[in-house]
């Protein structure tokens, strides 16, 4: 089972990228796992691509190990993308709870059919060799009125989309249809034809 360090201290990031990685045959480890952990540098990238980059890229030259790394977040239309890369700061304190107030405030004005939105999600990933690659997953939604259950994490009890609120939905469902998830088949493939191209 090939394993890859997650170049993330997020437990719930880990735990969802474990569930939908490890019946595909990878192994997911944190930093945690490594002796002395890893630095956690800045993200100053321009686009989700440019800060899974920098962080995947940091875990694998500290490392030696095969990195990856996810760069994800909203993106509403009617905020003109915002958002966006700076969804987890989006308040400027790092508290979902104050990044959703936040956001319900600025479309306090906006009616149902322009809440348009998406989560993406672009994976990194870096290897000891140099080789790299990004894949980029979406989904599609719109944000609610008012936040709904208190499953998943961040924006997800405002993401509404055919299969309901993201907060509401179990585990094994938001696994099957979410922007990592989308982002994971696309990374595994590209993973294939690496391991291939090694063989």
């Amino acid at each position: 089972m090939q394993t890859f360090l997650l170049a993330s201290h997020n437990a719930k990031k880990l735990e969802e990228l474990s569930r939908i990685l490890e019946p595909l045959g990878f192994k997911v480890i944190s930093p945690k796992e490594i002796n002395g952990g890893i630095t956690e540098p800045e993200e100053n990238g321009l686009s989700f691509e440019e800060n899974a980059l920098i962080k995947a890229r940091c875990a694998a030259k500290e490392t030696g190990m095969p990195a990856i790394a996810d760069d994800s977040g909203l993106c509403v239309d009617a905020l003109d993308g915002a958002p966006g890369i700076y969804s987890a700061r989006y308040a400027g304190t790092g508290n979902d709870d104050d990044n959703n107030a936040l956001l319900l405030n600025n479309l306090v004005n906006v009616p149902d059919e322009d809440r348009t939105a998406r989560f993406v999600s672009s994976i990194a990933c870096v290897f000891p060799d140099g080789k790299e690659f990004t894949v980029r997953g979406t989904v599609e939604g719109k944000i609610g009125f008012e936040l709904q259950g208190n499953g998943g994490f961040g924006y997800d009890p405002l993401f509404i989309t055919e299969w309901g609120c993201f907060g509401l939905l179990s585990p094994e469902k938001k696994d099957k249809v979410s922007h990592r998830h989308n982002a994971i088949i696309k990374f595994t493939e590209e993973l294939k034809k690496y391991i291939n191209a090694e063989v």
